[in-house]
């Protein structure tokens, strides 16, 4: 009977690590064809962000940079404004571009160095420069992220992604301050867009 019951517990242990095989290789699986926004794999849901940026502009201590006139192409796919956080106050727009690689606008009255370290995931400064509108953008080369960041009294704005930096470019060269009476700065947005109503941003 020992044997029996040896055997039987060898058999149980067997099948434990053979069924957590089967979940973890199915789990592996779920990951490999779940899409990520900045992975260019797929292109992700698109999403409206003027109510949010209308409800972050009355909070904020700066102007809030958001595109305008945009080719349709571009789909934005993630906001947020958290009014306190390790950064200060931070403003996020996530979009794709024509060609599903990803580029962010980030917004921070924090620290400098350590808000462009975080949102380009430790991109270092070449020591160029790209001119943008009139203003000089410094260039930025990182493993993951490339950037141009935007360095002001009070604000910091980060152009950040795995876009080219002729995406980036365009994308910093549409970026426009916004106030809550502006029509939809959405790539396609049109006047009507002004009279929708605001819902509220994420805090943390």
């Amino acid at each position: 009977m020992e044997g029996v019951a040896a055997t039987r517990g060898m058999k149980t242990v067997k099948d434990m690590v053979l069924s957590m095989a089967v979940i973890g290789i199915g789990a592996w699986g779920l990951y490999l064809f779940i899409p990520d926004e900045d992975s260019g794999d797929e292109r992700p849901r698109e999403i409206s962000y003027r109510a949010e940026l209308v409800t972050a502009e009355r909070a904020a201590p700066y102007a809030l940079m958001a595109p305008r006139g945009l080719d349709e192409e571009w789909r934005a796919t993630s906001v947020y404004y958290r009014g306190q956080s390790d950064h200060g106050a931070v403003w996020h727009l996530g979009f794709v571009d024509p060609d599903v690689e990803y580029a962010a606008v980030e917004q921070s009255d924090g620290d400098p160095r350590k808000f462009v370290a975080k949102v380009t995931h430790q991109a270092a400064d070449t020591g160029e420069t790209v001119t943008v509108d009139g203003e000089e953008w410094a260039r930025y080369e990182g493993p993951k992220y490339d950037a141009l960041v935007l360095t002001e009294p009070g604000v910091t704005t980060v152009v950040t992604g795995t876009a080219p930096f002729a995406r980036l470019t365009e994308l910093a060269d549409a970026l426009e301050p916004q106030r809550s009476d502006d029509p939809d700065p959405s790539p396609g947005g049109d006047e009507q867009a002004a009279n929708e109503p605001a819902a509220g941003t994420e805090e943390s």
